[in-house]
């Protein structure tokens, strides 16, 4: 018999202590909304977190940030990254600062990227801080950080890479990494403990991805709790037809192309693909700007793995000859003078810079300049967050705030989702599909309400698993 459990969200009622003797998991995050990823699996006295993310988006989710997390104390035993984007490690130099001193286990190329994470989230924090602290607009004297530094290094300290494939024991429980192929190093996640099972998919990558090697098959375990970021559409199949379309129009006009991009993977991933459009002569060869210190270091680690043939990268890719990433006219900016000359570029070209969701960082001062100007063009390669600037982007918005003013947004916005680096509906039914035994229940997390009622609404109906929408800090027993 199946069963779909859609919940309306809001904080889900007190849960009985008496009822934890055996395996548990609890919803810290990543319900109802795509960002803020923790999981607290609780077996008699041992505790693990999977993922330790931070909420992005509106400031209600931000907030969260800042409030104590239900349920979970510094004293946990341990924690497992799923992989190194900030919504799903960003909380952990928090976690460290609160007084959790334990091991973090993450895939060895994690290990490998978070560094990169969390001191620049650590610098964007303090930059905040006495960014409120010069306007006064903190109701706290001084502002402080949610995070510093210190705590990121601290938090650094704590990694302790995993190969794919061999188990771990954690405090009376066993932990197993297997490739999600979603960036470098990207894991799922498979617990067991007290004669029970659970496994995470953290964030699952597409079968087409260019670079990285598929995800491992699902595993069979007792309760599977599963991405949603996508789980109401499908993605169109891989053409770059809809990037070049409109980048040609923009260098065209002699515009200048603006690219939010996630620093780690995306902005490899584009690299790629304006060098396969380049040098087939689908684009003009016109000068690329990666323009963002955590973009230019997350680069070299993926130049390291495809060096090192890591076999998380695709064999075509380990086999090329030639730098993968460069299009033609790759131009690094590594200096904030190198960054300022670009607000005002004075020919048509590419510029990448993050944050993904023109949240923060360098690409932010780049739209305020480049907005307001109809030669341009603002493309939007993956996922915008409710409440981000690339999302109002998306749907329109004709100034944006930045820096305490509007900007008019004249430019040509344009929205591609052939980059994604996530799974679409039909990706994550056929992971689902592969385990070789269903799990009692699946739980769908990690997406909007309306995509993670949908892809739990086709488990249900196709699979004939029954599928349920956590509410936040709700806590099962497996």
């Amino acid at each position: 018999m199946t069963a779909v459990c859609i919940y309306a969200g809001g904080l889900a009622p007190p849960w009985n202590e008496d009822m934890s003797d055996g395996l548990s998991l609890r919803f810290l995050g990543a319900t109802g909304t795509v960002t803020g990823s923790k999981f607290l699996i609780s077996a008699g006295h041992s505790r693990l977190l999977v993922d330790s993310g931070l909420y992005q988006g509106d400031r209600e989710l931000r907030r969260r940030n800042w409030a104590p997390v239900p349920g979970l104390t510094p004293d946990v035993d341990a924690v497992v990254l799923s992989h190194a984007h900030l919504d799903h490690c960003g909380y952990l130099p928090r976690l460290v600062r609160d007084g959790f001193s334990g091991p973090v286990y993450c895939s060895p190329w994690t290990a490998h990227v978070v560094p990169i994470v969390l001191r620049d989230a650590a610098h964007l924090q303090e930059e905040d801080a006495q960014y409120a602290a010069r306007r006064g607009s903190s109701r706290h004297d001084p502002p402080l950080p949610l995070f510093d530094t210190g705590d990121a290094e601290k938090a650094i300290a704590l990694l302790r890479p995993l190969p794919y494939g061999r188990n771990q024991p954690v405090s009376g429980m066993t932990v197993r990494l297997q490739r999600a192929g979603h960036i470098l190093g990207s894991s799922t996640v498979e617990v067991q403990a007290a004669g029970g099972s659970v496994a995470f998919s953290g964030d699952l990558g597409r079968c087409t991805h260019p670079l990285l090697a598929p995800p491992d098959p699902a595993p069979a375990v007792d309760a599977l709790v599963v991405e949603s970021t996508y789980g109401d559409r499908r993605h169109p199949p891989r053409s770059l037809h809809a990037l070049a379309e409109p980048i040609g129009r923009a260098l065209a006009r002699g515009g200048v192309v603006l690219i939010p991009a996630f620093a780690v993977d995306r902005t490899p991933v584009l690299l790629m693909a304006l060098r396969e459009l380049m040098t087939s002569g689908a684009l003009p060869v016109v000068p690329v700007y990666v323009d963002s210190p955590m973009a230019l270091a997350a680069l070299e680690v993926y130049r390291e793995a495809v060096r090192e043939g890591s076999l998380e990268i695709r064999a075509e890719v380990r086999r090329a000859a030639t730098d993968p990433f460069d299009p033609g006219e790759l131009r690094l900016a590594h200096t904030v003078e190198e960054s300022r000359r670009l607000n005002s570029p004075p020919a048509p070209c590419v510029i990448i810079s993050a944050s993904g969701m023109a949240t923060g960082g360098r690409v932010v001062h780049h739209l305020e300049h480049l907005a307001p100007h109809p030669r341009n063009l603002i493309l939007l390669p993956g996922f915008q967050v409710a409440g981000t600037r690339g999302r109002a982007l998306l749907d329109g918005a004709s100034t944006l705030k930045m820096f305490g003013r509007y900007v008019p947004v004249r430019a040509e916005v344009a929205g591609v989702d052939e980059l994604s680096a996530h799974a679409d509906a039909d990706g994550l039914l056929a992971w689902l599909r592969s385990a070789v035994s269903p799990p009692d229940t699946c739980y769908v997390v990690h997406g909007e309400p309306g995509p993670s009622s949908v892809l739990a609404a086709r488990i249900g109906t196709e699979l004939g698993w029954s599928a349920v929408l956590p509410r936040y800090a709700e806590r099962v027993l497996l």
